[in-house]
């Protein structure tokens, strides 16, 4: 059986696992583990688990050690040394006009390599820049290239409810959202009110859709004509959470009525009000049979 604990290298950030050893973890540590950029300290967050043999990979990485208090200076280092980095690499975009934003710098555990995370509207030519970086920091540099959602995963923030953005605190991958989910939960489609801080539609619109495609199966649609207890009429108004519907009668008053008292059979389409009858119309006759019914009317006067 293999120890096998799962790590993330940032808060929110995406869980990896890696062999315990015989180190003794507890969720919470710091532990070193090499990874394919170098060494990085990363955070003990599930285990460990006993694993068999066949269910881990084969190329499942060991953690090298658990983290001294050495460590966990030299990490406070390299984040001084991320700000200092971060000040130089703003001021040289601001001073060739580069359309980029610098979002993040991150520093490697053993400092081998320096990471600027940037946003931008297409491609950039960071030659030059990446030309100064170097010189300055006397590292390898990379510049990598993210979306705007990752943006506020990695800056951060309130959101609208007034709680620390979803993507930053605990969702750790990101999920297809559509504007359907709003429309599905009765939301007002306004930009403003269902976009989250990155400009795209709040993660949070789809925590609950499945729920409310599944209470919304056992309610009538609106525009449908239902039956019960005496009630007939229209429905025009569903709550969704409470589970009723309302339907406006013939004679135009509004009632309440809950949806598990609704039978599927006295559900029907709404009824099709009968056409209107078009005026009557004057058909006038071609020209031809006017032109001879004159003549025929001249003929007989003589």
């Amino acid at each position: 059986m293999l120890k096998v604990v799962k790590v993330q290298f940032h808060t929110a950030g995406k869980l990896y696992d890696f062999n315990a050893g015989n180190l003794d973890l507890h969720p919470g540590d710091k532990v070193i583990v090499e990874t394919e950029r170098g060494r990085s300290i990363a955070t003990v967050v599930i285990g460990p688990l006993d694993y068999s043999a066949v269910d881990v990979p084969e190329l499942l990485k060991t953690v090298l050690k658990k983290a001294i208090p050495e460590d966990l200076e030299a990490a406070l280092r390299n984040a001084s040394r991320e700000k200092e980095a971060f000040d130089f690499c703003l001021a040289k975009i601001k001073e060739r006009g580069m359309e980029m934003k610098l979002v993040r710098v991150e520093y490697l555990f053993d400092g081998s390599k320096a990471i600027f995370y940037f946003t931008a509207d297409g491609r950039v030519d960071f030659r030059e820049l990446v030309k100064d970086l170097a010189h300055a920091f006397r590292t390898r540099i990379e510049m990598r290239q993210i979306g705007v959602r990752d943006e506020a995963k990695m800056v951060g923030g309130i959101g609208i409810c007034g709680r620390e953005l979803c993507c930053s605190s605990f969702l750790r991958e990101f999920e297809p959202v559509s504007v359907k989910m709003a429309k599905e939960q009765s939301l007002a489609l306004n930009p403003t009110k269902i976009s989250g801080q990155c400009g795209r539609l709040l993660c949070c619109l789809g925590y609950e859709y499945e729920t409310y495609c599944t209470l919304r199966k056992c309610l009538p649609k609106c525009g449908k004509r239902v039956q019960c207890g005496g009630v007939d009429g229209e429905v025009i108004k569903l709550n969704v959470l409470d589970g009723t519907v309302t339907v406006k009668t013939d004679d135009n008053q509004e009632v309440v009525i809950k949806g598990d008292d609704i039978k599927p059979e006295n559900i029907t389409d709404r009824l099709k009000k009968p056409p209107k009858e078009s005026p009557a119309v004057n058909v006038k006759a071609p020209k031809e049979r006017r032109s001879e019914t004159r003549d025929k009317d001249k003929k007989e006067t003589r």
